[in-house]
């Protein structure tokens, strides 16, 4: 019985990661560029802006998340590519990440985020500072400077 439980929760882990994976096959729809700061005591707290680049537009947008398994505090900043998006409203949601990254001094990391709306965005950070991330997180992107 514990066998089929690990062979289905393994199941429905590559179909829920399986759009993040197919969005790259498409091209993506637009790209964003973004900055911010992070602290972390076992539950850590992210928080900063950027632009989404769409279409010859430029959007502005804020981020907020939370992630488990985060010990430090660090700055960071990034860019990164929009998939599934046809209008740059979409952005904005709630996106659940999965990703490992890790900082002491500078390192960086890479993490694919997913929201509500079936969008996208595969993200490349750097980082400074001292901090270690190992866990699911959730993100929400506003659009707009707030």
């Amino acid at each position: 019985m514990r066998a089929l439980k690990s062979k289905v929760a393994l199941v429905a882990l590559m179909l829920a990661a399986a759009p993040m994976a197919l969005a790259q096959d498409r091209g993506p729809a637009a790209t964003v560029a973004f900055s911010g700061s992070a602290v972390g005591l076992g539950i850590g707290y992210s928080w900063g802006s950027g632009t989404l680049d769409f279409h010859g537009g430029n959007y502005p947008f804020a981020i907020d998340g939370v992630s488990l398994v985060d010990i430090g505090a660090a700055s960071f900043d990034g860019s990164g590519e929009v998939y599934n998006m046809t209008n740059p409203e979409q952005l904005a949601g709630h996106y659940v990440a999965a990703g490992v990254g890790g900082a002491l001094a500078q390192g960086g990391s890479y993490v694919a985020l997913q929201n509500e709306n079936g969008v996208v965005i595969h993200l490349h950070t750097n980082q400074q500072g001292l901090r270690f991330t190992l866990a699911a997180s959730g993100v929400s992107i506003r659009l707009g400077n707030s």
